[in-house]
């Protein structure tokens, strides 16, 4: 295959890195199988963890959500529900690995950035350096429910809420200077005096004077991940994140996304190589290419069985649906709702029901599919869902690294604590064969490992408005 330029003076580096995400709460993992384990239990965490570095991945990224999917008013009780606190959990990951990152996904809105900011450079501290703050932002009251503040930002906010939430947690990273804290016994302090400079911020919706605790890390200071796809949410991970955790991980897609992103970046005053894409990807894998397919319908069949099949329709419905054979075809009646609510899930949320519906019903009769094969199709993650031989997929995955369409993949195991088995025993052998992915470790710390340059200090004296 030709390569593709990027253009902007992006140069691919013709590796790929790997990335595994614990999802938690979610409808992808199958816990009905008997080789699933605990969504809960440390052993499920440490496992999948210990794989992972075993296969050299780059980084271990909890999810979080700060309240449970509801179906129909209730707590969705077929997703699978199982989220500890990512800096608790990732901390006791710490002292059970040596090398591989540790991604905690953490809300701007529902955060202290003084508070957090430690809490990260805490981890970052006993880790060596190998802490990472997925930044997220949430505006809606349902949400704010579980917190004294309620839902209060507007939805055109947000971005602007946690772009001073993250310049103020980086000024508290930067506070401390180099060299600061003494290297001998010798020394007449522990620290220099005025090494650690004051922090201030006062904004719309907080106020901070604080004097940072904690010197830097090994790699100065935590890496920030990033996974808004709007307008501004590009635009805020261009001057803001290192790595984007992306929602393009189809060739030609993805090849778009990282024109896109470079053009932004620049535009942003930093380097066309400053910022690493990891998109979300499943992989379901075997000996040969027959067997990947029989194990990916038998995957399919357990992510949507009747029950979720029927379910997936009733958050659109917005009412039961358990008369409906899922055999059958799509329900005759209409949604009892117009439009879908946040208490469904990002995936369901804003979905105009009576539109979709008669949208479907078109489509399922033209193609012939009952409720569970449309719902079944609807939710495969076609475009994230990298099928067929261990060969055969790292032929695929060869184009991704030297055009640079992407810097990795980061991947939903189905299973849990075995899904990175086949990945970590076959693909990364197989990638590794093809001089596309590392041999070894660079260094000791995550920002090594990606591939970061160190950050640039911001100036911690300077108060952001906003």
């Amino acid at each position: 295959m030709t390569e593709t330029p990027i253009g902007g003076g992006f140069v691919p580096s013709g590796q790929l890195q790997l990335g595994v995400f614990f999802q938690g709460v979610n409808s992808g993992t199958i816990w009905k199988s008997q080789d699933s384990g605990s969504q809960t239990d440390f052993e499920s965490f440490r496992r999948i963890a210990q794989t992972a570095e075993r296969g050299l991945f780059a980084a271990f990224f909890l999810g979080e959500g700060l309240r449970l999917r509801e179906h129909l008013g209730r707590p969705h009780a077929l997703d699978v529900a199982g989220r500890p606190d990512a800096q608790t959990m990732l901390a006791a990951l710490a002292s059970v690995t040596s090398h591989i990152g540790l991604v905690a996904t953490q809300n701007t809105t529902y955060n202290d950035p003084a508070d957090l900011a430690h809490r990260l450079s805490t981890l970052d501290l006993l880790s060596g350096g190998r802490a990472a703050w997925n930044v997220v932002t949430t505006d809606n009251a349902w949400t704010g429910a579980n917190f004294r503040r309620g839902g209060y930002l507007d939805h055109a906010d947000r971005y602007v809420h946690a772009e001073a939430f993250v310049e103020t947690a980086k000024r508290i990273w930067d506070s401390w200077e180099d060299g600061a804290v003494a290297t001998s016994q010798d020394a007449g302090s522990w620290a220099a005096p005025g090494s650690a400079r004051p922090v201030r911020h006062e904004g719309r919706h907080y106020t901070v004077g604080y004097r940072p605790r904690l010197p830097r890390s090994a790699q100065y200071r935590p890496v920030l991940f990033q996974a808004g796809d709007s307008p501004d949410g590009r635009d805020f991970a261009a001057r803001q994140a290192d790595v984007i955790f992306s929602a393009h991980p189809k060739f030609d897609d993805a090849l778009g996304f990282r024109r896109d992103i470079v053009q932004r970046t620049l535009k942003a005053g930093r380097g066309a190589n400053d910022v690493k894409i990891m998109p979300a990807s499943e992989f379901i894998l075997a000996a040969t290419p027959q067997e990947a397919r029989d194990k990916k319908e038998w995957v399919r069949s357990q992510q949507i069985g009747p029950q979720q099949a029927l379910a997936y329709l009733e958050q659109f419905w917005g009412r039961e649906l358990q008369e409906f054979d899922p055999d059958g075809p799509l329900p005759a009646i209409d949604p009892v709702v117009e439009e879908t609510s946040e208490t469904r899930g990002s995936g369901f949320h804003g979905a105009k029901a009576r539109q979709l519906a008669d949208q479907w019903r078109a489509e399922a009769k033209e193609k012939g599919l009952s409720i569970r094969q449309f719902v079944s199709a609807r939710t495969s993650r076609v475009d994230a869902t990298f099928t067929g031989s261990y060969t055969e997929v790292a032929d695929r995955l060869v184009d991704y690294a030297r055009t640079g369409a992407v810097d990795g993949f980061n991947i939903s195991p189905w299973l849990v604590p075995t899904g990175l088995d086949d990945i970590v025993n076959h693909l990364v052998p197989a990638l590794q064969e093809r001089g596309i992915y590392p041999t070894g470790y660079a260094g000791r710390t995550l920002r090594e490992n990606l591939g970061l340059a160190s950050p640039l200090r911001a100036d911690a004296a300077v108060e952001l408005e906003v």
